[in-house]
């Protein structure tokens, strides 16, 4: 029975482990998601993996959208405001990638995983 359990978590922490790379890569905004939705893909997908692949492709997605439409106004304090939100998402969602946390990133985390559901 010992034997089972401890080859049971053998195979999570392997799983984690090949999850975690593209977790932490989906996090790099606008080319992240497009690698790690390659890396995560066929007989390598993991669960772990995938939630990250959706956080990360919707945070890049909120980057451009935002970028475009702030880029039609000159309003610097809007376009540090939003470099300011995006990093701070970025950098929160690499941190619970690198720990291994399934965490859904502030705000907006819970529709990006709705929207992106197929992933």
């Amino acid at each position: 029975m010992l034997n089972l359990l401890k080859a049971n978590n053998e195979y999570k922490l392997k799983r984690y482990k090949k999850g975690k790379n593209t977790a932490i890569i989906s996090y790099i905004l606008i080319i992240g998601p497009l690698i790690a939705l390659s890396m995560n893909s066929g007989e390598d997908k993991t669960e772990f993996g995938s939630f990250h692949v959706r956080q990360g492709l919707g945070l890049t997605i909120t980057f451009v959208t935002l970028g475009l439409m702030l880029s039609n106004f000159s309003i610097p304090m809007a376009t540090i405001s939003m470099w300011i939100f995006i990093s701070l998402l970025s950098f929160y969602g690499l941190y619970t990638a690198s720990r291994g946390e399934s965490c859904p990133l502030p705000l907006l985390g819970s529709i990006f995983q709705k929207f992106f559901k197929t992933i």
